[in-house]
């Protein structure tokens, strides 16, 4: 296993990070033990999870990855050997059962949201505390076409900045970070830190993947410059990449099948090119799920890609990835089909 720096930190993280989102939904709490274990094994060092998981989110499962988290270090120890990132759920999206769905990024928010992290996961601390997506009305989860409201309200970020450089004083948190952040939104934080002394954030949490490739526009220039890397999340495209929904299948626990509310990745175009990456893999001789996951593993403005399995056997096969390595022939079909469908599933 490879390990990068975290951004400008003491902290390096393990080029594979493990997901936890289906924890508590489509795994047992035994199922995610088991996978702690397996990734360990492999050198993984670092788990991601929220107080919004597991995923897709409701009020009955709401904490639960975290909760499993914390009932794995209570029960085997071993919590110094980890690097945990947790993520602070903002207003909007739906999430109308966590405080209320009004939850600002603002004091009493941020300082009710780590506490409740903490003691869900039986920690003191938090490695890295990210913002998992954007307080302000602006473009992600997949929305283009950016229209400015003027009069949307939003805690401004000198704000945000200010409690989360408190959270840090206090010793709850060591590091933070962003989520579904646009270049304008990354530049800020950084540009705030540096005039004001507060903490400078370390990474973004965006999706990046062959179907969605929107982070190389803007994000990854800066990821490399300002040393805040990219977290990559959805690496395989909701599984799509694997090729295990090709020619209409319908895996009976596929997240596309179960859930009919995942839907970024599922139109015709992704589905289009993600049989042309599919049929390349095979051509070479390669697991498509493997290629798709070195080739997010390989960008030079990646510090960590987030892999997240349902089963055992496809962590197995997740964690092989980190052993591939592609071709300047492979490279070549990648971008010939890029060229042809770019980013069809932003």
């Amino acid at each position: 296993m490879r390990y990068r720096p975290l951004g400008k930190t003491d902290l390096n993280v393990s080029a594979l990070a493990l997901g936890s989102m289906t924890w508590g939904e489509q795994n047992t709490e035994a199922e995610a033990f088991e996978q702690i274990r397996r990734a360990q094994a492999a050198g993984i060092n670092f788990i991601d999870t929220a107080e919004m998981y597991p995923v897709p989110p409701n009020a009955q499962t709401y904490g639960a990855t975290e909760s499993i988290i914390g009932h794995y270090f209570k029960r085997h120890g071993g919590r110094a050997d980890w690097i945990i990132a947790s993520k602070a759920a903002a207003p909007g999206n739906g999430i109308s059962h966590i405080r209320g769905g009004h939850n600002h990024f603002d004091r009493a928010n941020l300082t009710q949201a780590v506490d409740d992290s903490l003691r869900r996961l039986q920690t003191d601390y938090l490695d890295l505390y990210q913002l998992h997506w954007p307080d302000r009305n602006t473009n992600f989860f997949g929305q283009l076409g950016y229209q400015h409201d003027p009069d949307t309200h939003f805690t401004p970020i000198e704000d945000t900045l200010e409690v989360l450089d408190e959270l840090v004083k206090s010793g709850k948190v060591r590091h933070i970070g962003l989520s579904n952040e646009t270049p304008w939104g990354v530049q800020r934080f950084l540009h705030l830190s540096e005039t004001r002394g507060w903490p400078r954030v370390v990474s973004i949490q965006n999706p990046y993947n062959l179907l969605n490739r929107s982070f190389e526009v803007g994000l990854a220039e800066i990821a490399v410059r300002e040393q805040v890397g990219l977290l990559a999340y959805s690496p395989l495209a909701f599984g799509l990449l694997s090729g295990k929904y090709e020619n209409g299948a319908q895996p009976p626990q596929g997240r596309l099948t179960l859930y009919a509310r995942f839907q970024r990745y599922n139109n015709p175009q992704a589905r289009r090119a993600a049989s042309a990456y599919v049929t390349l893999a095979n051509t070479h001789g390669i697991d498509p799920a493997q290629m798709a996951l070195a080739y997010v593993s390989s960008r030079p403005f990646l510090t960590s890609n987030i892999i997240g399995a349902t089963t055992l056997e496809q962590l197995e096969s997740n964690l092989a990835s980190a052993q591939l390595q592609l071709s300047d022939e492979l490279l070549a079909g990648i971008e010939r089909i890029h060229v042809e469908q770019p980013s069809p599933a932003p």
